[in-house]
C-alpha cells in the first residue's frame, strides 16, 4: 500500500455515519420481503401499505408510497448521524434531495407523519 497510511488512519478513526437511502415503490409488501433478504434483516419499523424502514450498522434505508415519485425512484438521499442536533436537507448539484438527522429526529419525524406507530430508535 502506497500513500497517506497516517491520513487514512485518521480517516479510519473518525466517526462514522450511516448512508440513507429512501426509495418510492407501490409495492410495500413484495419490497420489505425482497429488501430483507438483500439486507439480511428484517425492517425495523413496517407500516403496512405506505412504509418500512431497515436501519442496520452501515445503513439507513427507507420505502414508501409516494404518489409524488415513480415506483423504484429514488426519493432522497442522506446521513443518519449521531451528532445530528435537527433534520436539515439541502439539494445538491445533481438535484438530489439530501438529509441529515439523528435516529431520533428520524422517529420524531416517522410518528409526526404516522401518529401512534410508536417507532422508537434504539
Amino acid at each position: 500500500m502506497t500513500g497517506n497510511v497516517s491520513g487514512l488512519i485518521t480517516v479510519m478513526n473518525s466517526k462514522m455515519k450511516k448512508i440513507h437511502i429512501a426509495l418510492s415503490t407501490d409495492k410495500i409488501g413484495e419490497t420489505v420481503k425482497d429488501y430483507s433478504k438483500r439486507l439480511a434483516c428484517e425492517p425495523c419499523l413496517v407500516i403496512p401499505d405506505q412504509y418500512a424502514l431497515w436501519r442496520t450498522e452501515f445503513i439507513n434505508m427507507s420505502i414508501r408510497q409516494d404518489d409524488t415519485c415513480k415506483p423504484g425512484q429514488l426519493r432522497h438521499l442522506g446521513w443518519e448521524d449521531s451528532e445530528a442536533d435537527v433534520f436539515t436537507s439541502e439539494t445538491d448539484v445533481n438535484g438530489i434531495l439530501w438529509e441529515k438527522f439523528s435516529a431520533k429526529n428520524q422517529a420524531d419525524e416517522i410518528e409526526q407523519t404516522w401518529p401512534g406507530t410508536g417507532y422508537k430508535y434504539k
